[in-house]
């Protein structure tokens, strides 16, 4: 493994492959059956679970969770924080046939800080998914998704919002996990009152 820190501050299982070059931030851990292609950064204190595929030439954030059973191809980027759920899905071509390479079209996907993709959720290529979002469970994201937007349904569409901490907002915007105020924007957004 290229630029690795040293074998101590990371745990690769032996029956998973890390392929050179990549690089992945101390603490680390990937277990049974990942494969990691070449080219892939991953940050600290990372953990990808049992039969994750990453790359090649994608970037993982620190501290982000992968749970068991995701591939995140090239032209996903995940920011800090970001959790995948088991066997949740990214794509990364809009019209795939098996006969016809299409590589030169992958289209770019990006996570942003501190988002949640439930399990089983599919994320369509080209789509960006706003900083503390919150995928439901088999949803669908065909579109951009608002910053704590909380997606639900095939497509998915926003059914409420989600605090940072992870709390289902009701009328009143107030986090029930840790009372932070919120607000919706002019442009149909949320924001934490107070934040300029």
């Amino acid at each position: 493994m290229t630029d690795t820190p040293a074998r101590a501050e990371i745990f690769v299982h032996e029956s998973a492959y890390v392929d050179e070059p990549s690089t992945i931030g101390a603490g680390t851990k990937i277990w049974h059956f990942c494969h990691v292609l070449p080219r892939v950064v991953i940050g600290e204190n990372c953990v990808l679970g049992q039969n994750v595929v990453v790359g090649p030439d994608v970037t993982i954030g620190d501290r982000c969770k992968i749970q068991n059973n995701v591939s995140v191809y090239k032209g996903v980027t995940l920011e800090d924080g970001v959790f995948c759920g088991p066997s949740c899905v990214f794509t990364n071509v809009d019209n795939p046939r098996a006969e016809i390479e299409r590589k030169a079209e992958f289209l770019p996907t990006l996570v942003k800080r501190g988002a949640t993709i439930g399990a089983n959720a599919t994320i369509v290529c080209g789509t960006t998914l706003g900083a503390w979002s919150f995928i439901a469970a088999g949803a669908v994201v065909t579109k951009d998704v608002a910053d704590y937007a909380l997606m639900a349904g095939v497509p998915a569409r926003r059914i409420g919002w989600m605090s940072k901490a992870g709390g289902r907002l009701g009328p009143d915007l107030r986090c029930p996990i840790e009372g932070t105020q919120y607000r919706e924007t002019a442009e149909a957004t949320l924001e934490p009152v107070g934040d300029e």
